[in-house]
């Protein structure tokens, strides 16, 4: 009798074996060209904690499929469309920036996959789309954070905003900071726009000088503002600096050198102010794997919309429906994230923090945390 058992059990468990499937989750992510630095850090924290985290509940296993957009909307479009059609993912992750997020997105709506965006904060990139899902904030927050803090907390009521016209990002932090900031009784004395992989800027920091403002808002990415940054000490222009999480990065700091000294921006999270004990437990993890002290705040958000998918498929009957995981994405309350407790509305933006942070001594150092 207890041999009989012990063949039923050792019978289930190969069942059980056998019905586990592969499901393949895909990541549309700049690995390589001008816009690789956000790229590669947030798949880092994509592809930890898949390791962390290989398997679903039933034993399915999750498959990440990568694919290089090299930071181009044409090449997003290519590979979402690669992505849903010829690799059958039930979700994706990415694209990063708003504008190739945006692409991502309205592909991937029409086939009804979910998109979960790590760090692509444009407000408009949910409107109308019921497959668009963030565990970032939006522009409107964190230009209202930016406004508030330069204004209560600086002292700061002048400023001219640079503004990247061809980054959906840029145009609506902008938008975002300069409706705040007027609002709280400060005063833009000049808006200037700039475009993508410009590298001449002394026309723009000449005109910044003889307006002479109380600081800079810089809504763009590292390439330019770093650029901006250097070129303003060479004419002597020494105001304060200010940018969005388009800084975020170690590059930054690089391309920018003792130029960038004392610059402040926004950011979703620091290794250094853990918020929850996953947080705390993923970063010493980290740490042990990739023999790292520091670990990138995109790293965190990238970790975010892999575990946040993962508890979403979890409580889906059938791990491989869509439609359900787009409605449990939607559904995540109060969840301890890595990056911080996140809320999702249904329309698939997040609740969360920010964080500020001052370039001191090459080091981006934690100033303060701002809650919504």
């Amino acid at each position: 009798m207890r041999k009989l058992a012990t063949l039923i059990t050792s019978a289930a468990l190969l069942a059980s074996v056998g019905i586990a499937k592969e499901i393949k989750v895909g990541a549309v992510m700049p690995m390589s060209g001008p816009l690789a630095a956000y790229g590669q850090v947030t798949y880092e924290g994509v592809e930890f904690a898949n390791t962390l985290q290989p398997t679903l509940k039933n034993g399915d296993t999750i498959k990440l499929v990568l694919v290089d957009n090299k930071g181009d909307k044409v090449e997003t479009a290519t590979s979402t469309t690669r992505l849903i059609s010829s690799d059958k993912v039930v979700a994706i992750l990415g694209a990063l920036t708003s504008t190739n997020t945006a692409q991502t997105i309205a592909i991937a709506d029409k086939k009804k996959i979910p998109v979960i965006a790590a760090v692509a904060t444009n407000d408009k990139l949910t409107t109308k789309r019921t497959f668009a899902n963030r565990v970032c904030f939006t522009d409107s927050f964190q230009g209202e954070v930016v406004a508030n803090y330069a204004l209560k907390d600086l002292g700061l009521k002048t400023a001219v905003v640079i503004v990247d016209q061809a980054q959906v990002y840029s145009l609506g932090l902008a938008k975002a900071f300069t409706k705040a900031f007027k609002k709280g009784g400060g005063k833009i004395v000049k808006k200037i726009k700039v475009t993508s992989g410009d590298k001449d800027f002394k026309a723009v920091v000449s005109q910044i000088k003889s307006v002479n403002p109380d600081f800079m808002f810089l809504p763009l990415y590292h390439p330019e503002a770093s650029m901006i940054a250097r070129q303003a000490k060479q004419v002597g222009l020494n105001k304060p600096m200010f940018s969005g999480d388009g800084v975020a990065n170690q590059t930054f700091i690089d391309l920018g050198g003792e130029s960038v000294e004392g610059y402040m921006f926004t950011d979703f999270f620091d290794y250094s102010a853990p918020p929850t004990q996953r947080s705390k437990d993923f970063i010493a993890g980290y740490f042990k794997k990739t023999g790292k002290k520091e670990m990138n705040s995109f790293t965190a958000l990238g970790a975010d919309t892999y575990n946040v998918l993962i508890a979403a498929m979890n409580r889906c009957a059938n791990p491989e429906d869509s439609v359900c995981i787009n409605k449990q994405i939607k559904s995540t309350k109060g969840y301890e994230g890595v990056s911080g407790i996140l809320n999702i509305d249904k329309a698939g933006n997040a609740t969360r923090s920010a964080v500020i942070k001052v370039i001191t001594n090459g080091k981006a150092v934690y100033k303060t945390t701002v809650n919504p």
